[in-house]
């Protein structure tokens, strides 16, 4: 099934809508044959600050409690509906917490520093973050995105907002800052409760959601992004 962007405005609502039908969807374009926030709007509505604007929307649905949002996959942003977020969860982070990856060598150092801030700091704000995790310095930059990458890739942590950078007087002063908090933490907080099962009944789970609702193409990138 291929979604194509209507004649008239894509409303927040219609976002909001498909996302529950289809499940996952990518701000920009990475799956195959499936649709994307930024392949279903018009060019003119990004980075307006209105009620059309989509960038608006990325934090407008974990606020709301539709859709987890963080760069999930190949490390691109992604909007995952609530109800297929536990079984999305439970693919992605494997069956293991991430203490026990990490004690197992299999997540890094940073990740770990960072992930131990926000858990004690949830909501807390990108230059934030940075600065406590000892990384405010140029060359620590890529280190610092990549461990988020790292968090989110594994649904440790979501995005869960932005806060608009004030100076010391204030005043607006560039542009808005990203900020996180615990997967845990942000399904509490929406009536979410996590999946018990194990990995491969969250597959299946998933899959008998995607096969009436993507393509062949849709549904194999997928399954090899969890392989």
């Amino acid at each position: 099934m291929v979604f194509e962007a209507a004649p008239a405005s894509f409303t927040f609502e219609d976002a909001a809508k498909l996302v529950s039908q289809i499940g996952i969807l990518p701000l920009a374009p990475l799956i195959p044959d499936h649709p994307s926030l930024k392949s279903l709007t018009k060019e003119e509505d990004w980075h307006t600050d209105t009620e059309l604007d989509p960038w608006k929307w990325r934090v407008r649905f974990p606020a709301e409690g539709l859709a987890a949002y963080g760069k999930f996959l190949k490390k691109k942003a992604v909007l995952v509906d609530r109800e297929w977020f536990p079984y999305f969860a439970a693919v992605l982070g494997n069956a293991r917490t991430f203490r026990e990856r990490y004690s197992g060598g299999l997540a890094g150092r940073e990740a770990h520093v960072i992930l131990e801030i926000i858990e004690d700091n949830e909501g807390i704000e990108t230059r934030q973050l940075r600065a406590e995790a000892g990384m405010k310095a140029k060359e620590k930059k890529t280190a610092f995105d990549n461990a988020l990458n790292e968090l989110q890739g594994s649904s440790d942590i979501v995005i869960s907002g932005v806060q608009q950078r004030l100076n010391a007087d204030g005043a607006k002063n560039g542009w808005n800052s990203t900020s996180f908090e615990t997967a845990g933490h942000w399904m509490r907080g929406t009536g979410i409760e996590s999946f018990p099962g194990t990995r491969e009944e969250a597959v299946l789970w998933l899959k008998a959601r995607m096969e009436p609702v993507w393509t062949q193409d849709a549904m194999a990138w997928i399954h090899k992004c969890w392989a």
